[in-house]
């Protein structure tokens, strides 16, 4: 059984954050995600999940500039503190509303800096999110992004994120496996699945290469689902696309795949 959530960040975007939170239970989402939750208190967000009986499943540590075109904060040499201050603030939100799992982005290599010190930056970081993390029973996860979206992110495949779980060797550290990104990047979405599930915390899906709703690319979802559907992968799945048209149109896939 999938356990299904839909992307607040990307999805209802025709409405304020604090508003998406209906719209979720009226498409018959029990779970949400939302990257950045921050806009919002921590009462806010417990209000709308508890009006609208949903659970929130993942949010993402603070990436400092990452969004806006910088490089971001836990791969970036001389910005550990920095780090550990935005890991404290996700896990401050994570504990107060019973998130299990949250993403760590790893950011961009400055132009100024080699990658080695970078990829050591943030296997030390993650070493640290794991122990702050674990011991608020929170899974840390880190994602995957593909390069022609974000030049110069740190991890962009599969083979790379195996190196930084190699680096890190920690039990609670798993991928953020995000069937787009991984199609821009090349990768067979569903072998890398299948090969690396038991090394993968939560994934995310939205067709290739526009990002749109399942359906509208490339991406073979009726195989990617009914696979996952019969695997141990016992995670979250979350719908993270950018609707090609209003946001309570582009829900087909669910009909056709979770019906």
């Amino acid at each position: 059984m999938i356990k299904l959530a839909v992307n607040l960040s990307m999805i209802f975007t025709e409405v304020p954050l604090i508003e998406r939170f209906a719209l979720a239970r009226a498409q018959g989402f029990d779970h949400v995600e939302i990257q950045f939750p921050y806009e919002l208190s921590i009462e806010q967000i417990q209000t709308q999940l508890t009006v609208h009986n949903l659970g929130l499943c993942l949010i993402n540590v603070p990436a400092g500039d990452l969004m806006q075109g910088g490089n971001g904060l836990a791969g970036i040499p001389g910005k550990e503190i920095a780090f550990h201050q935005a890991a404290e603030q996700a896990i401050a939100y994570a504990k107060a509303l019973q998130v299990p799992s949250v993403n760590i982005l790893a950011g961009k290599q400055p132009h100024d800096a080699d990658l080695l010190p970078c990829l050591n930056t943030l296997a030390s970081n993650l070493k640290m999110a794991c122990q702050m993390f674990n011991s608020h029973g929170i899974r840390p996860v880190f994602e995957m992004i593909n390069g022609t979206d974000m030049p110069r992110f740190l991890i962009q495949n599969i083979a790379q994120a195996q190196e930084i779980l190699e680096a890190v060797r920690h039990p609670a550290l798993k991928m953020q496996y995000d069937c787009y990104h991984m199609a821009m990047m090349g990768e067979d979405v569903l072998e890398g699945l299948q090969e690396n599930i038991d090394s993968i915390g939560h994934i995310q899906f939205a067709d290739c290469p526009a990002r749109h709703e399942p359906g509208t690319g490339k991406i073979d979802y009726a195989a990617i689902f009914s696979w996952l559907k019969q695997s141990r992968y016992a995670g979250y799945t979350a719908a993270e696309y950018r609707p090609s048209q209003a946001s309570e149109k582009t829900f087909a896939w669910k009909d056709k795949y979770f019906a």
